[in-house]
């Protein structure tokens, strides 16, 4: 009988992209998962890695296995999810990754509620950007994860995962200098501040810019949104703004005509496949559906 646990090392070095990282994620040496992995192939009967230069590579079989070990923790997390509703009430801990924006606005209310109604549930919260919060789920290292999304970007991958769309957050347009706006000879000019290049929101902003008829001039990049609404407010750069950013920073501003104003962020919860049904999961969506109407999404 296949081991669970060597299957789901395996996973994790697909998930990682080579032992060294997830050994160094897992808290264990690399000889000690190697060593697992080694069983995990004489179990088996084939090869599940193979070395390319200095690092290693799953093999067809070893991809196949990975495919498979996802069905196999949905069933187990289906199993537990079973388990849980045997219970009067839900409980227990429930480990959220989340973004910035939503964890200050919305998630102090949701967990207020939760306190509330479910006071069984622990949620314990950790912040974190969409991409790196994806890794926490699928490795086990969170239950649950609020990210975000934005048109004609890449989207979630469904693989092993259940999203559930919860609302939407319009993001507007600001310049520096509201004088400028329409004028495309001086919009061509501004400065803009933006997240790295790597974030979702960045690429779409790009994306809008170039839809617009001219390339953007990044000056400044920053994850902090309230830096965004700051740069923008003393005149220094151009933004796009989540309306829930400049509502919880009190901002004044005014969004551009010009820029598009129908352009929406989604705001997703994300679970691994087969916990969706969980009830201190279910306990906590309602509730965090419940915050965001009382915002306004």
């Amino acid at each position: 009988m296949l081991d669970l646990h060597r299957l789901m090392l395996l996973r994790e070095v697909k998930l990682r992209g080579s032992m060294t990282a997830a050994a160094r994620e897992l808290s264990y040496s690399h000889s000690a998962i190697s060593q697992q992995l080694a069983q995990l192939e004489r179990e088996t009967g084939v090869v599940l890695l193979e070395r390319v230069g200095r690092n290693v590579q799953l093999t067809t079989a070893g991809e196949e296995l990975v495919r498979n070990t996802h069905a196999i923790m949905a069933a187990v997390e289906r199993a537990e999810s079973d388990l849980a509703t045997s219970h009067r009430h839900p409980r227990g801990v429930l480990r959220v990754a989340a973004f910035a924006t939503i964890s200050r606005n919305v998630l102090p209310t949701a967990m207020v509620e939760l306190a509330q109604t479910h006071p069984g549930i622990e949620i314990r919260l950790r912040l974190a950007a969409p991409e790196a919060a994806a890794v926490l789920l699928t490795s086990r290292q969170v239950d649950a994860v609020l990210t975000d999304t934005y048109p004609g970007v890449e989207q979630l991958s469904s693989g092993g995962l259940h999203v559930t769309t919860l609302g939407t957050d319009p993001v507007r347009g600001y310049l520096p200098d509201p004088s400028s706006d329409g004028d495309i000879e001086r919009v061509r000019d501004v400065r803009w501040t933006m997240e790295p290049p790597s974030a979702a929101s960045a690429q779409w902003a790009v994306r809008v810019c170039r839809e617009r008829g001219f390339e953007p001039l990044i000056a400044h990049e920053s994850t902090d949104l309230l830096f965004h609404v700051r740069m923008v407010e003393r005149g220094l750069a151009a933004a796009f703004l989540p309306d829930m950013a400049v509502r919880e920073f009190s901002s004044g501003l005014v969004p551009s005509n010009w820029l598009p104003t129908d352009q929406h962020r989604s705001m997703h919860l994300v679970v691994r496949e087969g916990s969706e049904g969980h009830p201190a999961t279910v306990a906590f969506r309602v509730a965090v559906m419940n915050a965001l109407r009382v915002f306004g999404h």
